[in-house]
């Protein structure tokens, strides 16, 4: 049986920083950035696009990474959990109002929660707990940190309307 070993070249910035890579066309964004960028905050739930642990940001939309082909972001930006931390090495506000709210549990789903959640404050969906909710829906807590996620989520919202 032939094989194809062609790899496909992916020029993105990861994290503010350039990455070149010769890839296999078939690699996950998640693959890639866990096995060969050895950024493992991001997490390998259900590998279908079901859990939302994987998610983080390309060009500023969350995506489910185990479903997207890494080659699809060429050109684009990539945000990781370990890119979202403030400037001066400070958590991100809603990093500190899942702690402020006690939002995690085992901590597995947090760094897609929390890529989510951001999200979801930046397209504007948290007027109400169920909007908020519902926005969040494609990420599931196995511990059921819900209440705590939703109550971070709106802090951080409402500290971002209030210029704080």
């Amino acid at each position: 049986m032939p094989t194809n070993d062609a790899k496909v070249a992916l020029a993105c910035t990861v994290n503010g920083r350039n990455v070149s890579l010769d890839l296999d066309p078939r690699e996950s964004l998640l693959d890639v950035l866990r096995e060969q960028l050895a950024l493992t905050g991001t997490k390998k739930g259900c590998d279908q696009g079901h859990c939302g642990a994987c998610t983080v940001h390309v060009d500023g939309r969350r995506v489910l990474s185990c479903l997207t082909p890494a080659v699809q972001v060429s050109a684009q930006a990539v945000t990781t959990i370990e890119g979202v931390a403030e400037e001066a090495g400070g958590l991100h506000p809603l990093q500190r109002a899942f702690i402020d709210h006690d939002a995690l549990q085992c901590g597995y789903c947090t760094p897609g929660q929390i890529m989510s959640g951001i999200a979801c404050v930046a397209e504007g969906h948290c007027g109400t707990d169920d909007e908020i909710r519902e926005y969040m829906s494609g990420n599931i807590c196995r511990c059921a940190a819900y209440v705590g996620i939703v109550a971070a989520v709106r802090q951080t919202a409402d500290a971002a309307r209030n210029g704080a």
